[in-house]
């Protein structure tokens, strides 16, 4: 076994390394890439293990929401992701003779600055992904290695070892992110259990590519069918995706029986398999996220149906919401409590996202007996009664709870709500809110500042940025006028984490977050002094 050094194994000379990595991260698919992309926006160092030497050729997931749109450009590939992507118009329900029970119309533009749903290929964006992490030279990912060991659990660094074709090698990390799925082995390094949600499937999930002039709406299908529930939608201009729960017996029928209410009886023509695969869809979230300095993100952490296809969503807002967390503590003296408001913010809105999914799912796909025949009675009813489609259509984010970076004094207040991300006008360039504010904490106020409010931005290394003048038509003073408030702090991730009350002039509950953005404790002075020779990026 070797003491891998701090960067890319190549023929750099020098002996091994024992300072630690500030951070390794096992596993570089969407979730581990972006935070990897995350880190690096804030100075930290990261060794992304990868099991697979190349991008994981099948599609997987296939869309997202606006809320991680804004992430994928926090992370530094917001333009390059818009290339790919595909805006969808939404949902809709329909019956077994394929007749609109309900539709659930996205908006193109929504309150995250991006298109409510978007439809793309996850090869593409893991290209993209890697793609920028060769660029970043805080970032170091090494394909083609088998991770086989976290801990121990001690107050120290974290030792991570792993196996490639020259033996087995160990890093010494600050932290250790797990990244590596459901059947990675960072939750049995923890000691976390499944919980199990209740919801388990058996799915056949066809990836198509076809010229056919196939019958779509220009968004998701759910066949809420007892017989055959399905899931259709359009991805790319050839490409699609059919989604059939299994039945027993399953395996003879042919492809084209399966997919023809889409195609005209008519068509002869190619229609090529892109990928043909079985999965159980199963709702689980595992009873702890973290254990000392070691932390689960994505898959690792939760498992969501596909129903309202927010599985990979919800793993890039657990890495948005740990990243500058992780950061603060590793490189500007933040306290270690910061790191527990992770899980206690993120396990609650996942297993709200999961519940959504699974009642989706049981809406669909209940059975044939009595009492799943009533509930699609039901959902029908209900979907027609007036208002009810739109609500359900907003964003299936909901305010974090009240906790020591939510200030929540009321339950319609803006704190632990997102900011807007509304266009710009800067020097008459036009520009996304977000691209102005910087990765930091920003005091967005309707007034001009005043010397509290500056004392306070200076202390937490924040910008203090009056929202007239903005050339964003009103959107910001508006959304702070509406949340009666005269100023708003908003974290890193951009929610909302204490209020300036209107008429009042100072934020509601300063004492419950500064300690932990403050310590006494200083940073790493190795972090700083690091060679700059040993952090070029490379793929093995």
């Amino acid at each position: 076994m070797t003491l891998d050094r701090i960067g890319p194994r190549d023929s750099t000379p020098g002996p091994a390394r024992s300072n630690p990595v500030p951070v390794v991260i096992i596993g570089a698919g969407p979730v581990g890439a972006t935070a990897a992309l995350l880190l690096a926006r804030r100075g930290i160092r990261t060794v992304v293990l990868e099991r697979h030497q190349d991008v994981y050729p099948l599609p997987r997931a296939v869309a997202t929401d606006d809320e991680v749109r804004r992430i994928l450009q926090a992370a530094g590939i917001g333009e390059e992701f818009a290339a790919i992507a595909r805006p969808a118009r939404g949902l809709r329900l329909l019956d077994a003779r394929h007749r609109v029970m309900a539709e659930f119309r996205r908006s193109g533009h929504g309150h995250h600055g991006y298109p409510q749903t978007s439809m793309f290929d996850q090869p593409e964006l893991e290209r993209l992904l890697r793609d920028a992490l060769a660029r970043r030279p805080e970032c170091v990912l090494r394909g083609g290695v088998e991770v086989t060991g976290i801990g121990p659990d001690t107050a120290g660094p974290v030792r991570v070892t792993y196996r490639d074709d020259d033996g087995e090698h160990h890093l010494l990390a600050e932290a250790v992110l797990g990244c590596d799925g459901a059947n990675g082995l960072t939750r049995d390094a923890i000691g976390a259990d499944w919980e199990d949600l209740r919801f388990e499937e058996r799915w056949t999930v066809i990836d198509g590519r076809t010229k056919a002039d196939v019958r779509c709406w220009e968004g998701v299908e759910q066949i809420c069918d007892p017989d055959r529930p399905a899931t259709f939608m359009r991805v790319g201009e050839d490409r699609y995706r059919w989604e059939f729960r299994s039945r027993d017996g399953d395996g003879d029928e042919p492809l084209r029986e399966l997919i023809a209410p889409w195609l005209s009886p008519s068509y002869e023509g190619d229609f090529e398999v892109v990928r043909e695969s079985r999965y159980t869809f199963r709702a689980r979230i595992a009873d702890r996220w973290r254990s000392g300095r070691v932390f689960l993100l994505g898959d690792a952490a939760h498992l969501t149906p596909p129903f309202i296809g927010q599985g990979l969503c919800s793993g890039l807002r657990d890495a948005y919401n740990l990243t500058w967390k992780l950061a603060r503590v590793l490189d500007q003296g933040g306290d270690e409590r910061l790191l527990d408001t992770y899980e206690s913010e993120r396990r609650p809105h996942a297993r709200h996202v999961i519940r959504l999914a699974v009642a989706l799912g049981w809406a669909m796909t209940g059975g044939q007996d009595g009492a799943a025949a009533l509930r699609r009675r039901v959902l029908a009813a209900a979907c027609r009664v007036p208002g009810l489609t739109e609500a359900a259509g907003r964003d299936l984010g909901r305010p974090l709870t009240r906790g020591p970076l939510v200030r929540r004094r009321t339950r319609r207040g803006l704190a632990g709500t997102h900011c807007p991300q509304p266009w710009a006008g800067v020097d008459g360039r036009r520009t996304r809110l977000d691209e102005l504010l910087g990765d930091s904490f920003v005091v967005l106020t309707a007034a001009d500042p005043w010397p509290s409010l500056n004392a306070l931005a200076h202390g937490l290394g924040a910008r203090v940025m009056p929202v007239t003048g903005l050339g964003d038509d009103g959107t910001l003073a508006a959304w702070l006028r509406a949340g009666r408030a005269d100023a708003v702090l908003l974290r890193p991730d951009r929610v909302v984490m204490d209020v300036v009350p209107a008429g009042g002039r100072d934020f509601t509950d300063t004492a419950a977050w500064a300690s932990l953005l403050h310590t006494t404790r200083s940073p790493h002075p190795f972090r700083r002094t690091a060679e700059k020779s040993l952090l070029r990026s490379a793929a093995r």
